[in-house]
């Protein structure tokens, strides 16, 4: 067991199930009517891996994507695209299952994000995965299943970024009511570990889990198991990583010397699994997972492996064949299409792994508890990431664009209390700050009738030449956004902001004179956009170079 007193924050990855032609893949339904697949294209055809000519491509690549149970998703995508209809095939090793009747929980809205929880599971059904996680196998249920990696993947609205969040299976967290996966009786809320909830209620309850705690909407979900892993590690032709110290496992059969090694699928399942290494806990593993994932993803979207159409095939079908989607994923080629767009600057600028901030359990240091509010921060930087960059032209309805662009550290602010809800006004204040703005005051708002403001409000004066400018900034970052208007309102019990977070002062701070903008908080106040995070997810985030040039 391990001591998380004494460990150092890092992150997590892991293994998944394979699906081939079993009886929920389409390959088994099609199986009697299946026509003979067509040729394959010349070797000497340009990759058409940003093509949108053909559903087939997106699904694909997006079993791809799902296969490594993290990154590479998102990347795989790219790949099935480039030759729809050579591997038109391979669609049907796809497994679909639905578990939407199976939620029972209430669900968050959706954003426009794209969120796809990845999840590796440990199960034992199977010929396959039988001889893998043994003591796992004694620690689970009859039905022997476990989610051995959660994992995040979050695409902003727009496509163009992305992160990874991982969520340490040793996490204690309040698990919802959820149903049974086998009997489909309802079960009481309790708590437990995190990935508990994928050993009773299957991956319904692990999303509804998600769901509850973080306030995120789970668009879809991607298994892969132990074979599922290993088969795509080998149809990449293994991966390359690079050690401290040497490995001399017996539990895991892993022998690795210092330095360097190619690790074909079976020892690379090893590896992402290794317990006793570095000091043996689950967070430090999550870091080497992940940093092992992004290189999976960068040879998965690799040009020497894109433009080798026998390879890609190869790839392609053991993907397909390795993993488990819900069907509104599996068949929605324009979604799978999207991924596989922003694969490439995804590539390009390093995929962000960030692991849920944590500190050890107070009941059991042998396990954690998320660290607050940093990890809602976090969770709120997804949720409030709805912005999508409007590309219309210019013309009579398109709103003026501002004189001047102006950072949130120059906007002064007083925020108003426009509910019955006692202190509101501070709430808010604290959460603006914190994000960089100039709060300068607090008070209410009584409005008309005494009754409670429906919906937030914006206030500016009228005379100030940048007031609108201001209002607009400070608008953008409230949720949600809320009707500004010129002219203030008369403030109830107005006192000077003495907030927690210091306020901004020397050349960032708000110059001489700048207009104060009023927010009127009333009951449709969601939260603060958070595009500042706490230091502690900030240093759980593996940047770029050290997926490149790292030995752990």
């Amino acid at each position: 067991m391990t001591d998380y007193r004494s460990v150092p924050v890092v992150d997590s990855v892991h293994d998944r199930r394979s699906a081939s032609t079993q009886p929920g893949s389409r390959m088994a339904r099609r199986a009697a009517a299946a026509a003979p697949p067509p040729p394959p294209p010349p070797d000497d055809r340009p990759p058409r891996s940003h093509r949108s000519g053909g559903s087939g491509g997106g699904q694909t690549k997006m079993r791809v994507l799902a296969y490594v149970s993290i990154g590479v998703t998102t990347v795989m995508v790219a790949g099935a695209l480039t030759a729809y209809t050579a591997y038109r095939d391979a669609f049907g090793n796809i497994n679909e299952k639905s578990v939407k009747e199976d939620i029972i929980n209430p669900r968050p809205p959706d954003t426009g994000a794209l969120n796809v929880l990845l999840v590796g599971s440990d199960t034992r059904a199977g010929a396959g995965n039988a001889k893998y996680g043994q003591q796992l196998a004694r620690e689970a249920d009859a039905g022997g299943k476990r989610t051995d990696t959660i994992i995040l993947l979050h695409l902003s609205p727009d496509r163009d970024k992305a992160r990874l969040i991982s969520f340490p299976r040793d996490s204690m967290v309040q698990v919802p009511k959820c149903k049974n996966e086998a009997t489909k009786q309802e079960m009481p809320p309790r708590r437990d570990m995190i990935n508990s909830a994928y050993n009773s209620g299957g991956i319904a309850c692990t999303i509804s889990t998600i769901e509850t705690l973080t306030g995120i909407r789970v668009n879809h979900f991607v298994e892969v198991d132990f074979s599922g892993f290993k088969n795509i590690v080998d149809a990449l032709g293994g991966i390359e990583i690079c050690l401290k110290s040497g490995v001399n496992d017996k539990a895991s059969k892993l022998v690795l010397p210092p330095g360097k090694s190619l690790l074909n699928g079976e020892k690379a399942l090893g590896y992402v699994r290794l317990r006793k290494y570095g000091d043996g806990s689950d967070i430090q593993r999550i870091k080497r997972q992940q940093i092992f994932l992004s290189k999976v993803v960068a040879k998965a979207t690799s040009s020497e492996l894109l433009t080798d159409v026998g390879r890609l095939r190869d790839f392609i079908a053991a993907a397909a064949g390795s993993v488990t989607m819900d069907p509104e994923l599996a068949n929605d080629t324009e979604q799978l299409i999207q991924i596989a767009l922003s694969a490439k600057e995804m590539t390009a600028n390093g995929v962000k792994f960030t692991t849920v901030p944590w500190v050890p359990d107070p009941e059991d240091t042998n396990r954690v508890v998320w660290k607050q509010p940093d990890a809602n921060e976090l969770f709120t930087s997804i949720k409030t990431d709805t912005e999508v960059t409007k590309t219309a032209e210019a013309g009579a309805d398109t709103p003026a664009k501002p004189k001047a662009k102006i950072k949130p550290e120059q906007v002064r602010v007083q925020v108003l209390n426009g509910t019955k809800t006692v202190g509101k006004a501070r709430e808010v204040a604290d959460e603006l700050a914190k994000q960089g703005f100039t709060v300068v005051g607090l008070g209410n708002y009584e409005a008309p009738g005494g009754v409670s403001l429906a919906k937030s409000e914006i206030h500016y004066s009228k005379t100030a030449e940048t007031a609108a400018d201001h209002a607009l900034t400070l608008g953008g970052s409230v949720l949600p956004k809320p009707q500004a208007a010129s002219g203030k309102v008369k403030a109830v019990g107005a006192q000077p902001y003495t907030g927690a977070v210091a306020t901004t002062t020397g050349a960032g701070a708000p110059a001489k004179g700048t207009p104060v903008i009023q927010l009127v908080v009333g009951e449709d106040f969601d939260s603060v956009k958070v595009t500042k995070l706490p230091d502690s997810v900030n240093n759980s985030t593996i940047t770029a170079s050290e997926q490149k040039n790292v030995c752990t």
